[in-house]
């Protein structure tokens, strides 16, 4: 009986120890659990995506800053990591500083206050709306490495024989029919010099026959004569005029400039309006030669372009968009490692393209602002031209056909109100053209 008792006691001990030792475990699995997963959140929260975080550094940040040059603002390239070295500080003060600086400053931060004064007192700008995770986005991307430059594809060995290989060049036709022609001509000779030996070993008298040479019979014709003359005349009367007539007609002039400029990438890719830097145009009977300070609106950030522009520039063109910047700045005088104007300018000597002759008058206002003429209408397809040429004539056959195909713009215009109508009245039309309102006046154009 005792021994019973003594077993069943061990049964009930040993039962208990491992209810106890299977509550410890699940206890440990269920606080490892825990660990592991606030592990996980704020590794996630500290991560962020790097495309994501591209986006909305160009979008918030680009404009003072950039990721490996200092510009308005400093370099941001792994600001993340130089900061929690250098200076202690971590992710949260840069959240708190790139939402409200001003505060951060005011409240007596050491680091904050010397960035402050670093920059000449400028204050950054406060970004309030941007969440943790879009903040997380931007340092991920920050804390990208920087990537080597894509070298140009240097030309494969043979390519150039291969691909030539399928078909004969010009060049060797035009080879083979010259020497064609020559050995022709050499057997013509041989076979000549061959029948007149055989005609003096055979004593063959060639006949001599004596005719009137053709540029003597052509003379002595009177009528072929004055046929001749009259086509001469004429022919010469035609190419005179047509010489005469293409005077001061530059239509396909394309000049090098002193700075290469595209209007390609800057009114086509990027749609910058012209009247942005020919702002003239608006009011002013010239367009005029934009101002190089213009330029350095977008120019003072922008310093170099992309690597994909850069190499299509090189491979397309054969120009390096980013040297052409730096001629830029070196004529305004603008020192890009300290993000300041040294005073030191050089003239830059553009070349004009489109010049009309000084009795010609050409308002711009009154066809851009008033008219509502499209650029292109006169310079052509302005946003796809790498080198600006002149895409029309410009000539006064030209304008007065212009004239006389466009309608004015006269609705809701009381200034048009009552002309319209008694021109409508007189040539018994809707619309008017430019020609029926004046525009073939010899003073609207020359006085």
């Amino acid at each position: 009986m005792k021994k019973s008792y003594q077993s069943l006691e061990v049964n009930i001990t040993n039962n208990m120890k491992q209810v106890i030792h299977r509550r410890l475990s699940n206890s440990i699995l269920h606080l490892g659990l825990i660990v592991l997963l606030a592990f996980t959140t704020s590794i996630s929260a500290q991560d962020g995506d790097p495309a994501k975080g591209k986006s909305l550094f160009n979008a918030n940040c680009a404009a003072c800053h950039q990721l490996d040059k200092k510009m308005t603002g400093p370099a941001l390239r792994n600001v993340e990591t130089r900061l929690a070295e250098e200076e202690g500080l971590d992710r949260e003060w840069l959240y708190a500083w790139i939402r409200n600086s001003a505060g951060l400053i005011k409240s007596g931060d050491a680091y904050a206050n010397k960035i402050y004064n670093e920059y000449g007192g400028a204050a950054m700008t406060a970004f309030p709306q941007l969440s943790d995770e879009d903040l997380n986005n931007i340092l991920a991307y920050t804390a990208e490495e920087k990537k080597a430059p894509a070298a140009a594809a240097a030309p494969v060995a043979g390519e150039t024989a291969t691909a030539n290989s399928g078909g004969i060049s010009n060049e060797i036709i035009l080879g083979a029919l010259a020497i064609l022609f020559v050995l022709l001509a050499l057997g013509l000779y041989l076979v000549n010099k061959t029948l007149r030996r055989f005609a003096q070993v055979q004593n063959i008298e060639i006949p001599q026959t004596t005719r009137t040479p053709l540029w003597k019979a052509f003379v002595q014709n009177q009528f072929l004569m004055i046929v001749v003359a009259i086509f001469f005349l004429l022919s010469s009367a035609y190419f005179v005029y047509g010489y005469l007539s293409q005077i001061g007609v530059d239509q396909g002039y394309e000049p090098v400039q002193p700075i290469h400029y595209s209007h390609r990438i800057h009114a086509g890719e990027n749609g910058i309006d012209c009247k942005y830097c020919h702002s003239s145009a608006r009011v002013s009977k010239h367009s005029g030669i934009p101002s190089l300070n213009v330029c350095m609106n977008c120019h003072k950030s922008i310093y170099q372009v992309a690597e994909e522009t850069q190499q299509e520039g090189l491979r397309e063109y054969g120009v390096d968009y980013n040297a052409e910047i730096k001629k830029l700045y070196a004529a305004v005088g603008w020192d890009d490692e300290n993000q300041k104007y040294t005073g030191e300018t050089k003239p830059v000597k553009w070349i004009r393209i489109h010049n009309l002759p000084d009795f010609a008058y050409f308002n711009h206002s009154q066809h851009v602002t008033v008219a509502g003429v499209e650029c292109q209408t006169c310079h052509g397809p302005v946003e796809e031209m790498e080198v600006m040429y002149q895409h029309s004539p410009l000539t006064m056959g030209w304008c007065i056909n212009c004239h006389r195909e466009t309608n004015v713009a006269v609705k809701d215009n009381a200034y048009y109100e009552k002309i319209h109508e008694e021109l409508s009245k007189k040539y018994g039309v809707d619309n008017l053209t430019a020609a029926q309102m004046g525009g073939l006046e010899c003073g609207k154009c020359h006085y």
